[in-house]
């Protein structure tokens, strides 16, 4: 089995990948010009969309497969008692899914070959006085790393049937790889964005770029790690915007300096720490645990509390078997969200394809 961890030490040619160029011929103009931008998360929701994970290049190993689709399942359910879900799936296989998921969930026929829908799904974005559009990430597989010949057209196709404009400024790459306070400041890490597998241009460039599709006015890199995974570190594994000019942050309690994870970790809280938001507020990180004691035991397994996913009235988090630790997120998270139920899934199938809830969650604000 190959995980997003793991895949980019793959050497194997990928098909149906195309890495698209900014300058290549796009359906429209940017969001911030037009006046929209990307809410924060915790904006109240129209919708959740999810996608059914069936390709079998992608998860070779049948008996993986059924649990990390029942996993799907479950998180699907638990979003379904706050608000709608609708999971993405070709047509054939909605008979199988609706034995797993509640009546909550709606199923549409848009083929998929993974879970990630933060990525690969649909991004909107809002004008405040009712507008609603998509603002296009143009995803190409992480860089040409997986397969994503369906992958790839869901943005489209989900905008198409919902008949909303688009907004495309160029840029290459994924939502979950990019963080916004909803008031015009975002977080990233630069080896995500700033790489030619996505965007071959300077960093100043591609910073354009992620401010006009995102509808934003600042922009605070850190370093990241080029090659650490597929995503080539993903910000949303690590750090989050609670609201306005608040984050929290998983990471561990010293710098282990044989460890890049542990290195990069400790580079984009002391860059974070130092940072100012688009009005110039100094940030405020509140810090989660990491879980020591858990169920799996693999180098690839991603445990990322901050993995999370806010929908109406409740925040969806993973627990990891290391009761303490599980304990101490869900009171940091019920502190940081007050008001909201937290509710705290076994998603183990997911972590050890490299991801979270956040990653395989995708929200339609409402307008």
């Amino acid at each position: 089995m190959m995980t997003r961890r793991s895949f980019f030490r793959a050497s194997a040619a990928v098909g149906g990948m195309s890495i698209l160029r900014p300058g290549a011929a796009r359906a429209g103009g940017s969001a911030r010009a037009a006046g929209f931008w990307y809410p924060e998360e915790t904006d109240p929701h129209e919708r959740t969309f999810m996608q059914w994970p069936v390709n079998r290049q992608v998860h070779d190993d049948a008996a993986f497969l059924a649990d990390l689709q029942a996993t799907i399942a479950d998180i699907a359910n638990a979003v379904a008692g706050f608000e709608p879900v609708v999971m993405l799936a070709a047509a054939e296989h909605h008979r199988a899914i609706r034995k797993r998921v509640s009546g909550n969930v709606e199923l549409w026929d848009i083929p998929t070959d993974d879970l990630w829908c933060r990525d690969s799904g649909p991004s909107f974005v809002v004008d405040g006085r009712g507008g609603l559009a998509v603002t296009q990430f143009n995803f190409n597989g992480w860089g040409g790393k997986q397969v994503h010949d369906h992958d790839g057209r869901i943005a489209a196709r989900v905008t198409e049937r919902l008949g909303l404009p688009v907004f495309d400024a160029g840029l290459v790459g994924e939502a979950g790889g990019v963080e916004t306070d909803g008031h015009g400041t975002l977080i990233a890490h630069e080896s995500t964005f700033i790489n030619s597998n996505r965007n071959p241009g300077s960093k100043a460039e591609v910073e354009l770029l992620l401010l006009e599709t995102m509808g934003a006015e600042k922009m605070i890199w850190a370093p990241g790690i080029r090659g650490a995974d597929i995503t080539d570190y993903h910000i949303d594994a690590l750090a989050r915007f609670v609201g306005p000019g608040r984050i929290v942050i998983q990471m561990g309690d010293a710098i282990d300096p044989e460890d890049p994870w542990s290195v990069a970790a400790f580079q984009t809280r002391d860059i974070l720490t130092a940072a100012t938001d688009a009005q110039g507020r100094r940030l405020d990180l509140t810090l989660l645990p990491e879980p020591q004691d858990i169920r799996v035991d693999s180098p690839d397994f991603v445990s990322s509390y901050v993995n999370y996913y806010v929908c109406n009235g409740a925040v969806i988090a993973a627990e990891f078997g290391d009761a303490a630790a599980d304990a101490e997120a869900a009171a940091i998270l019920a502190d940081l969200y007050p008001g909201r139920e937290i509710v705290m899934l076994d998603i183990d199938a997911v972590g050890e394809v490299g991801g979270g809830i956040h990653c395989a969650t995708h929200e339609q604000p409402k307008v």
